[in-house]
């Protein structure tokens, strides 16, 4: 078994090859490590973790707060799929995060939703966000890192959305016990991926958890808001809209808002 810091890798994870670097405090983000152990010539799989990182970045390179006892990991790997196929992964993280939070805290099980395209929602309020980045590499291979933060012990402040914590919950999950928990679904939920032929079966799995199914959307893209009802993500992770005029949209990108906010924008 792998341990450092507090963290480990179970012997199930370890044995299919994963490594882990764990940090105390980390000055930058885990995505940040990763990536660049990655440029340095790190294939992966490894995963990055901590329970304090100082530089944590969100979407669009928006600051992400991460007080101490929360975790963040990140897992770097080498692929050889589509840029396509890699960007599907977002969707096996999101079940994967789900599943290790339900698997700590049982009495979950039912208020933890996916909302489109990388949050986790706990009774509506934001719980987890995943963000994923890649680059190819000169050998035609791509380095993909999948950054996962979840508010362990308490939601970062001044938020323009709500935001909970496993402890506001009730559950009091160490980010140690957390992390193995997702370590070991995300090898299994990677291995339903298949390198992406098995993305209908992930697909299913986060549908089953997803957020807003069926109900007003509101998705602010680069070419402005676009309004309708969420009917479903197709294979390739598109949100898929019937706007009142009875045309389908497939959208790839973008800021999702339901209930009162999918009429009235909230910057």
């Amino acid at each position: 078994m792998v341990s450092d810091g507090g963290f480990s890798l179970s012997p199930e994870v370890e044995a299919a090859g994963f490594r882990l670097a764990a940090f105390d405090v980390l000055s930058g983000s885990t995505n940040t490590e990763a990536m660049g152990r990655g440029r340095a010539g790190d294939p992966g799989p490894l995963w990055v973790v901590t329970g304090h990182q100082l530089g944590g970045r969100g979407r669009r390179n928006r600051a992400w707060t991460s007080p101490q006892g929360n975790l963040a990991a990140s897992l770097l790997m080498t692929t050889d799929v589509t840029v396509a196929a890699a960007a599907t992964l977002g969707f096996v993280a999101g079940v994967a995060v789900e599943r290790a939070i339900v698997r700590a805290a049982p009495f979950l099980r039912g208020r933890i939703s996916l909302k489109w395209p990388n949050d986790v929602l706990a009774d509506g309020a934001k719980l987890s966000g995943i963000l994923l980045e890649s680059e190819p590499l000169e050998s035609g291979k791509r380095l993909v890192v999948v950054g996962i933060g979840v508010n362990a012990v308490a939601a970062p402040p001044g938020l323009p959305y709500p935001a909970a914590s496993l402890l506001s919950l009730g559950a009091a999950i160490s980010a140690q016990t957390l992390f193995m928990a997702l370590a070991e679904e995300w090898h299994r939920c990677i291995g339903l991926w298949d390198d992406g032929r098995g993305m209908a079966v992930i697909r299913d799995l986060w549908l089953e958890r997803a957020s807003g199914l069926g109900a007003p959307v509101n998705v602010q893209t680069a070419g402005g808001a676009l309004k309708g009802v969420f009917e479903t993500i197709d294979d390739s992770g598109r949100l898929i809209m019937q706007r009142a005029d009875g045309q389908v949209v497939a959208i790839a990108a973008g800021e999702v808002h339901f209930g009162s906010a999918a009429t009235v924008r909230k910057d």
